[in-house]
């Protein structure tokens, strides 16, 4: 293939992901008019539209779907290929995107990859707080967190932090007006401040056990929000009760702001771990990252 074809097909790949074209042409680090042009002379030799463009948007054909979907393995190959000759200089180097979330960011991922990060500078690090359950592979990340049992078939997962437990809390002011639950079921009975996840718009299901056995509870309240930090301040503003994990809501237990409630019912999970493809040839940059991040019992 010339030399041409191939850096058509990669302009292709990068705007198709993006679906923008001045963040594709900063990627590539091209002008807009050179992508533009790029596209249409692969279009031309192709013979058939893959894009759809307009003022304020890129959108794929179905044509452009199937382009991407067998290309992009292949482009990706490539880019883990130069990683591996670049490794060979002895200097880790590179951008590693993670998809996790704020709580993972806060305790767990940032308190062990400063220190890596001030040894290696030329390591860069992306962490993009999503509470999506977001497809890592296509959305082109080189890792996610969840918690144990939401791992992903198909990867590879190492165990990054403790085991995490919950606990439902809220404010004294709150519990002056409101009796304390003595089952998960009581809760029905009370305001509750909601997640949401975004992936598929379900609001968060709270999560109880004891001796074995499992309760579920689906609870109602005036707010719902995406972050479980905005969960845990409004609980403190006593506008409900919140199921936040323990460590975060603790603090404020300890000087009286929150009471916990249910505790019986409230278990260790299993903790977060990093998951990534199997297939994926992790670069020298991401197996210094994994080793900073795995957590020894």
């Amino acid at each position: 293939m010339a030399r041409e074809n191939l850096n058509d097909l990669t302009a292709f790949v990068t705007l198709a992901r993006e679906k923008n074209f001045t963040r594709a042409a900063a990627q590539l680090g091209v002008s807009q008019s050179a992508l533009s042009h790029s596209l249409r002379t692969l279009e031309t030799r192709l013979g058939i539209r893959l894009l759809t463009r307009t003022t304020r948007s890129v959108s794929l054909t179905d044509a452009g779907e199937q382009l991407l979907n067998d290309l992009g393995p292949y482009t990706d190959g490539i880019q883990d290929t130069l990683q591996s000759l670049r490794d060979l200089n002895g200097t880790p180097s590179g951008t590693i995107r993670i998809s996790t979330s704020d709580y993972a960011i806060n305790t767990v991922i940032w308190p062990k990859v400063r220190g890596l990060l001030r040894e290696y500078p030329e390591i860069n690090l992306e962490l993009i707080d999503d509470y999506a359950l977001t497809d890592i592979v296509s959305n082109r990340f080189d890792a996610g967190t969840r918690l144990g049992e939401q791992i992903t078939n198909g990867m590879v997962s190492v165990k990054i932090g403790p085991d995490v437990r919950f606990a439902v809390v809220g404010a004294p002011g709150y519990f002056a007006q409101h009796p304390v639950p003595e089952h998960p079921n009581d809760l029905l009975h009370h305001t509750c401040i909601n997640l949401r996840f975004p992936t598929h718009g379900n609001l968060y299901v709270w999560e109880f056990e004891k001796d074995g056995k499992s309760v579920n509870v689906k609870v109602e309240g005036q707010l719902v929000f995406g972050r479980i930090y905005q969960n845990l301040s409004a609980a403190l503003e006593g506008f409900g009760l919140a199921h936040v994990p323990r460590d975060i809501a603790e603090p404020y237990i300890e000087r009286g702001r929150l009471v916990s409630v249910l505790d019986d019912w409230c278990p260790y999970w299993d903790g977060y771990y990093l998951y990534y493809p199997s297939r994926r040839q992790p670069s020298k940059a991401f197996r210094l990252l994994l080793d900073a991040l795995r957590f020894y019992q």
